[in-house]
C-alpha cells in the first residue's frame, strides 16, 4: 500500500513537468517510481544503494539510467539535475540534514526537490519513537519545513495526502485504520486475514486526496494528513 501511496505522490507531483528536465531519484527501489518520472523528464538516474536492485532496474526500466551509492554522499555532480525525487524513504534515514544538503549541492538553481514521508502526527501518535520499526525519525509538517529550509531551500510547499471515500470506508472496516492493522500483523510477524489482504490488494492511485496547506477545499487541515509532500526550491 505504501507503494501506492508514492505512486499517487509521483503522478500529482510530476504533472505539468517540463520534458527537458533532468531528474533523480534518490532510493529508486524496485524502480517502477522512477519509470513513471521517466514518462515526463527527458533524463532519469535512478539511485540505490542495493546493488541487487540497481541491477534489476537495469535490466527491467530501459528508459532508466540507474546508479549505485549512497544518498549521504550522492554519485552526481553539484548543479547537474533540475528535480530530486525522494518519496518514502527520508523517515528511513539516519542523517536526514546530509541528505537533504547533499540534494542541494546537485541541484541546479531553482531546481525542485520532492520530498514525502509519513506525517509523525497520525502515523505514530503520542510517541517518542515511530511505531514503524524500519523508521528512524518521522517528521510532522512543520519539522519536515524546518530541515529543508536549515539545508537552505526556499519556497516550501507543503500538501498532505489523504484517504478518499472508499479508504475511508476500509479503514472502518478494520478498526480505524486499514494502515494500522498492516503495521500490527507486521510488527507481530503474523499473517494477514483474508479481508486484509484484499482490501489492501484492491488499492489504487485513485483512492488518495492530495491537497495542499491552506486550500480552501481541504477541511482537515495538514496535521491530518496520512503523508506529506514538500516541494522545495533551491535558490
Amino acid at each position: 500500500m505504501w507503494r501506492i501511496t508514492g505512486s499517487a505522490a509521483t503522478r500529482w507531483s510530476t504533472s505539468g513537468w517540463r520534458s527537458t528536465a533532468r531528474a533523480a531519484k534518490c532510493s529508486s527501489g524496485e524502480g517502477y517510481g522512477a519509470d513513471l518520472i521517466a514518462g515526463v523528464a527527458r533524463r532519469v538516474i535512478a539511485l540505490d544503494y542495493d546493488e541487487a536492485a540497481v541491477a534489476h532496474v537495469r535490466a527491467r526500466y530501459p528508459r532508466v539510467e540507474a546508479l549505485h551509492g549512497n544518498l549521504a554522499e550522492l554519485p552526481l555532480a553539484g548543479a547537474s539535475v533540475d528535480v530530486v525525487v525522494n518519496f518514502q524513504v527520508i523517515e528511513h534515514l539516519w542523517d536526514q540534514a546530509q541528505f537533504v544538503g547533499e540534494c542541494a549541492r546537485v541541484l541546479r538553481p531553482s531546481g525542485l526537490l520532492m520530498v514525502s514521508t509519513p506525517n509523525r502526527i497520525t502515523f505514530s501518535p503520542g510517541r517518542d519513537t515511530p511505531v514503524n520499526p524500519f523508521h528512524t525519525r518521522e517528521l510532522n509538517a512543520d519539522e519536515l519545513t524546518e530541515l529543508l529550509v536549515d539545508a537552505g531551500f526556499a519556497s516550501v510547499s507543503m500538501s498532505g495526502v489523504f484517504h478518499g471515500p472508499r479508504l475511508a470506508e476500509m479503514d472502518a472496516r478494520h478498526g480505524g485504520s486499514i494502515i494500522d492493522a498492516q503495521i500490527a500483523r507486521a510488527v507481530a510477524d503474523a499473517p494477514w486475514p483474508a479481508d486484509l489482504l484484499a482490501d489492501v490488494a484492491a488499492v489504487t492511485t485513485a483512492d488518495f486526496d492530495i491537497a495542499e496547506a491552506g486550500e480552501a477545499a481541504d477541511m482537515r487541515g495538514i496535521n491530518a494528513s496520512l503523508d506529506l509532500v514538500a516541494i522545495a526550491v533551491r535558490p
